[in-house]
Order: C-alpha cells, then structure tokens, then sequence
C-alpha cells in the first residue's frame, strides 16, 4: 500500500502536469492566434492600399506601380498579391513564375507553400466594388520566419516550464512533507508506544488530530488501568486461596487422618496438583503480552537488582553474572520479564554449584536470552521428554527439574522458541529465541 504522502505528490504531480500542459496548449494557441490577427491587420493594410493604386487609365482600370512597396518587385520576397477582375488576374513580380492561387472566398488562410524554398504564406482575400466592376484583391505574407521564431519561443517556453514545474513539483513535495509531519510524528509516537518507550501520545498535534490522539490517550490509560486492577484483583484472589489450601494441606498430613494413610496421600496430592494449577493460571492471566502501554525492561537498572536478590535468597557462594550490552532495553513488559529472568535464574541457583551466567544478545531477527549454569545438567534423551507433547514443565521433577511452566507461557506469548542445550560451564543452557516486535 502506498503512504498517504506517496498519493498526494502523485495525485499533485499528476494534477499540475495535466494542467500545465492544458495551459501551455492553450497559450500557445492563443498566442498564434492572437499573432495571425495582428498579420492579418497590416494585410488589411497592404490590400486597401493595392485598391487605392487601381486606377482609371485610356485602356480603362490600370496599377500605379509608382504606389507599390518595392517588396512586391524583388522576387520571393515574402510579400505576394493577385488582383482578379473581368476574368482576368494582376500578380506581384515577387511571385516571379509561381501562381498565387485564388481562394475560394474572402478570409484569412494559412499554411500555403510557395516557391522553391516553400515558404508558407499567410494569405488575406478582400472583395471590393471599384469603378463598378468587382474586384478581388489577395495578398500574402511570408509566414516562415514567424513560425520559427514561434518554434523557438515554444522550445524556449518549454524549458521554462519544466524548470518551473520541477521547481513547483519540489515546493509542493516540501510543502506536503510539512503538511503530513504531525501525522509522521504521531506514527513515530505509536511505534514508540509498541516499543513501550511512552505511556502517552503527545497533545501538542494539529486540531484535526486532537479528538483522535484524545481517544488513544484515553484507551491507553484504561488499559493500564485494567491491567493494574486485574493483576492486582489475581494478586488478592492468589493470597486468599493460598491459606486455606495451606491449611487443608495441613490438615491432610495432620495426626488426625494418620489412620487413614491412602486418604491422607489422595487429598496431598490432590491439594498439591490444585495449588499448581492455581499458581499456573494466576501467573498466566497476569501476563501483559502485547497490551499497551507497556514499560520498556531497562537491563542496568533491572539486571544488578534481581542477581542481588537471587544472591541474598541462595547464598553468596553462587557467582551471578551477566552480559548484556550497555544501555540495551528489550521491548517488553518489565513485570513478565522480570517473572521469567527470576524463574530461569532462581532454577539455576537451586541446581548450580557455583557459578550462573545470564546472556541478552541482540540478533537480527530479534533477541536471544540464555542462562546456563555449572550444575549436574539434563541427559539429551530427558530434553525431549520434557517438551513431548502433553507434558507440562511444571510436572517435572526428574533431571535439572525445570519446573517453570510460566516461563513457557511468556515464551508462548511472545511468539518466541525455548530450547535446552548444554552449558559450557558443564551444566544446562536454556536458551529462549524471541523475534523482534513489528510495529
């Protein structure tokens, strides 16, 4: 599809060149028009003073060449007449031998060709009464030397017209440039907004903009607002579910039910299988996922501050690093990145011996996110089995017990590829592929 700003300059552009052509063909015409009435006026001229030179003489209606301009003496000179009367015809000595031929009617006529070098004649037919008889009167005018310097005015006309129209065709570009900058701006803002780089489209816009850059503005803070209320709402329902659970769970390993060992060990597991499916659920609906507004996950400031706090909670003996590139920000929602960091790396601390190692690496295609440890690992033949068809993560307890379903579902979510490897370090490498979010 085109921009907005592509159908604009080509309909402008289209416009302005039909016009422009429509313009300079009727001012050409026009002016050739206007040039013929001028030739014709001195023709008018030449014709009445050729009907004051005929006079009366002895052998009846005579020329008075003395009253002839001398152009009409000088062969092919470019002013030509022929005078009809009684059956017979006068011509011009500048006609030489070629015949001016009679025009059917009074009037102006071009584009005759005369002579070897074909000069085109403008010709100018009169009809007077003089001495009673009828008289025609045609003069000519050589046409050539006009037209060519017409040529050359039309050539001359062009070039300035397509430097003037290029000229305007770059004003009109500029022009439209400017005209559609706000909306530019505003499509910049949105992709900032699916970047999570703003929580708001700026207000300063156009009149024509302001009810809609109102209604986005006004649907982003509801969002945030739901988002806030919904999580907060799971928040509440997971605490208020988790006592009695935690109390049933007591209740079931207490000394009451010790004679009943088989109902004992259903209601644990049971309970148990509940309180997974509880937390899985709460963990997935308070994934933000694509929901706008969402706040950018800055690595320096999250980064030191989750290690800090894994190292506080498994020890101090485990050494935490990472190695992400300076000032790299991934285009996330901070609350599910920090819920899949703190999953993978808190995995890693229960299995490692000493030392976790946390990657971000910006790719082409998009992000690649790996945390490996030093610890015992996952067999080859045990990776497939954790991702076989109808196994959840949070079901396993063989191997490196990567119990974090959730981790799964922001993958999920996310469009992205979880893969298990094995680490440099000698123990497992989780590897998590997240492809670039278009705009």
């Amino acid at each position: 599809m085109k921009s907005i700003q592509q159908r604009l300059s080509l309909g402008l552009i289209s416009v302005m060149v039909i016009v422009g052509l429509v313009l300079a063909q009727t001012s050409l015409w026009l002016f050739e028009v206007g040039l013929q009435r001028y030739l014709e006026s001195g023709l008018r001229n030449d014709s009445e003073n050729l009907l004051v030179a005929l006079v009366r003489g002895p052998n009846g209606v005579q020329l008075d060449e003395q009253r002839l301009s001398a152009a009409y003496q000088r062969p092919f000179s470019g002013h030509y007449f022929r005078i009809d009367f009684s059956n017979t015809h006068w011509r011009s000595r500048s006609l030489w031998d070629q015949e001016l031929p009679q025009l059917p009617q009074a009037g102006l006529k071009g584009n005759l060709q005369l002579g070897p070098e074909g000069q085109q004649l403008l010709v100018l037919r009169s009809d007077y009464k003089r001495f009673g008889q009828s008289i025609s009167i045609s003069v000519a005018q050589d046409y050539t030397p006009v037209r060519e310097s017409f040529r050359l005015m039309r050539q001359v006309g062009l070039v300035l017209g397509l430097a003037a129209l290029l000229l305007i065709l770059i004003l009109q570009r500029v022009t439209v440039r400017r005209a559609l900058r706000p909306l530019e701006t505003a499509r910049e803002q949105i992709a900032q907004l699916q970047q999570g780089q703003r929580s708001q489209l700026d207000t300063q816009v156009p009149v024509e903009l302001e009810p809609l850059v109102a209604q986005i503005n006004h649907l982003l803070a509801h969002t945030e607002d739901s988002l806030k209320r919904s999580r907060n709402a799971l928040g509440n329902l997971g605490h208020a579910l988790k006592t009695p659970l935690a109390v049933l769970l007591s209740v079931a390993s207490s000394e009451q039910l010790k004679d009943h060992p088989q109902l004992s060990k259903l209601l644990r597991e049971q309970l148990e299988q509940v309180q997974q499916r509880l937390n899985r659920e709460l963990n997935r609906a308070r994934l933000a996922g694509e929901t706008l507004p969402g706040a950018l996950f800055d690595c320096d400031g999250e980064l030191p501050g989750l290690l800090a706090t894994l190292n506080m909670i498994h020890g101090e003996h485990l050494d935490l690093s990472y190695h992400v590139r300076p000032g790299l920000q991934l285009p996330w929602d901070r609350e599910d990145l920090l819920e899949l960091l703190g999953n993978l790396l808190d995995n890693a601390c229960k299995w490692a011996d000493v030392e976790i190692r946390l990657s971000i690496v910006e790719t082409a295609q998009g992000f690649s996110l790996s945390v490996e440890d030093d610890g015992p690992g996952i067999p080859e033949a045990q990776r497939d089995q954790v991702f076989s068809r109808g196994t959840r993560l949070d079901e396993q307890t063989a191997g490196h017990g990567l119990g974090l379903g959730i981790v799964r579902d922001i993958v999920e979510v996310w469009d992205g590829t979880l893969q298990l490897q094995e680490s440099a370090l000698g123990g497992l490498k989780v590897v998590i592929e997240l492809p670039r979010r278009h705009v």
